[in-house]
């Protein structure tokens, strides 16, 4: 039974519904300033390399041309909001891919049963639309935003893989490119390649690993990294080290795994799960081995994350896994409504979205008003390009080496922001600041900012740390009579050359 649909069809639905989104994302984009990981992926564009410390360097290299151009944010913002709307296109059309092989390995009751494809993709579209957190990697690009993309890529390419009797040249080909742009985003884009094996592995009577075409999309996919191999092979394969530890975080904890589940339901919300669960309970009949090797391309990232979460990690991590879960939450959210069972999935998706519009007006109002500063966090997105202006012109005025900050959270910022002077990151860790600017040399003098969000020890007296520090200014920070935060201006001379502690 399909269920009605107002008079327009489900696609120009699903594409109103996405520029609907887009242009609150774009309002959003040009009215706040950059993030920690913003501005600290545009410093990649302006100075370009192989490859970066933290990360593959694809998220540097796709912002280049603009940041060449411009440093407006909003700008600058267009690339993480194409590659959004890219990927919401790409969640529609895998869901019709995966609707045509499922009718096309089935018959009688369970095709008979299916919605259409249409309709299909247009809840996959909305279950995304819905997820509150996808819409921050659509204001701001991280490798996540990339990432998300090709994965729905070589998903798509996998189901074509299933549906047709052979691949054609071109085929194999766009598989190389797709994983190899994987890795160029991001380390975990292996994830999608090991799903990917297993989607061949499960059609075992198609010969693949004696193909050519197989192979020679493996040597593309290896030529599109070699830069970050090369790039790492040079610098002591830096980046691998910090990955390694990075991902095992802290000291293992349950509550940490239960947190991460509690989490991931929050800002991807329950419409996907409450799909994906309808999907497997209704619509996973036949092809069950095929079925299941295109569902390892949400299991396999996102139990590894679980897995990892007991010791750290951070929600995002999970995006492209959530991506690629859309198209079987779509097919089943459709079933599940043309079952009239449509009370849940209106709640569901009625609450989520006010939850998005509730964060989209808590950022343009600058957060809740707190007596705390440090409790608000949207008072991290306001402030800094003001503060930068300030350092810069602090900094040129006492003919200074550099400005110092004491974590590197508040150097992407101010290294952005008060470009070109150098930002010396005054801690232990090692990170992309030492490579960019170096050490600061023994007995320089630098303008130190001390932000209210994160604020630290005066860094002088002591061993290691500067001589002296001397207040200059301090400017606060409002947006509609709120106070945000502060930032504290010091004059810190002679360098005693050891990092401070972190």
């Amino acid at each position: 039974m399909r269920y009605p649909l107002p008079s327009q069809s489900p696609s120009t639905w699903a594409a109103i519904c996405i520029f609907i989104a887009a242009l609150i994302h774009l309002a959003l984009g040009f009215s706040i300033g950059f993030s920690v990981d913003e501005a600290h992926y545009a410093l990649y564009a302006q100075h370009l390399a192989w490859s970066y410390f933290d990360h593959p360097p694809l998220v540097g290299w796709v912002q280049w041309p603009l940041v060449a151009l411009t440093s407006s944010e909003g700008i600058i913002r267009l690339i993480p909001e194409l590659l959004w709307i890219l990927s919401c296109y790409l969640v529609y059309q895998v869901t019709i891919e995966l609707h045509h092989f499922i009718q096309g390995r089935n018959t009688g009751y369970l095709t008979s049963a299916l919605p259409s494809a249409s309709n299909c993709g247009l809840f996959a579209v909305l279950a995304v639309i819905a997820a509150p957190l996808p819409h921050v990697l659509a204001i701001g690009l991280l490798p996540d935003s990339l990432l998300s993309l090709f994965s729905l890529g070589l998903m798509l390419m996998a189901l074509r893989w299933l549906r047709q009797d052979q691949f054609s040249l071109g085929d194999w080909l766009i598989i190389g490119a797709l994983l190899g742009l994987s890795g160029l985003s991001k380390y975990t884009g292996v994830f999608a390649a090991f799903a990917l094996l297993l989607v061949f592995f499960s059609s075992f009577k198609k010969p693949w690993i004696t193909k050519a075409g197989f192979w020679l999309a493996a040597f593309i996919a290896l030529l599109f990294i070699t830069p970050v191999l090369y790039w790492n092979w040079i610098n002591d394969w830096i980046s691998f080290k910090y990955q390694i530890a990075h991902g095992g975080g802290s000291t293992w904890a349950w509550r940490r795994v239960a947190a991460f589940l509690g989490v991931q339901i929050a800002c991807f919300g329950p419409l996907l799960l409450l799909g994906g669960f309808v999907f497997l309970k209704n619509c996973f009949h036949g092809a069950k081995l095929s079925l299941t090797s295109l569902l390892s391309f949400f299991f396999i990232p996102f139990a590894i994350f679980a897995a990892l979460s007991g010791g750290g990690g951070l929600p995002h991590w999970t995006t492209p896994a959530w991506f690629c879960l859309a198209p079987f939450a779509g097919i089943g959210l459709a079933k599940a409504w043309s079952m009239h069972h449509r009370i849940l999935i209106r709640l569901f998706l009625s609450i989520q979205i006010l939850l998005c519009l509730l964060g989209f007006g808590l950022v343009l109002a600058g957060g809740i008003p707190s007596t705390s500063m440090k409790s608000n966090p949207i008072a991290d997105l306001y402030g800094w390009e003001i503060a930068g202006q300030k350092a810069l012109q602090l900094a040129q005025a006492n003919q200074v080496d550099g400005i110092a900050v004491q974590n590197w959270t508040l150097g992407s910022r101010a290294a952005w922001y008060a470009s070109p002077i150098p930002v010396f990151v005054l801690d232990q860790r090692q990170d992309q600041f030492d490579l960019w600017f170096g050490q600061l040399p023994p007995g320089a003098s630098v303008l130190l900012i001390n932000w209210s969000g994160m604020s630290f020890a005066n860094p002088a007296g002591n061993k290691p740390g500067f001589e002296k520090c001397a207040p200059l200014e301090s400017i606060e920070i409002q947006r509609f009579g709120q106070n945000l935060s502060k930032f504290d201006f010091s004059l810190c001379t002679n360098w005693q050359n050891t990092a401070l502690p972190e």
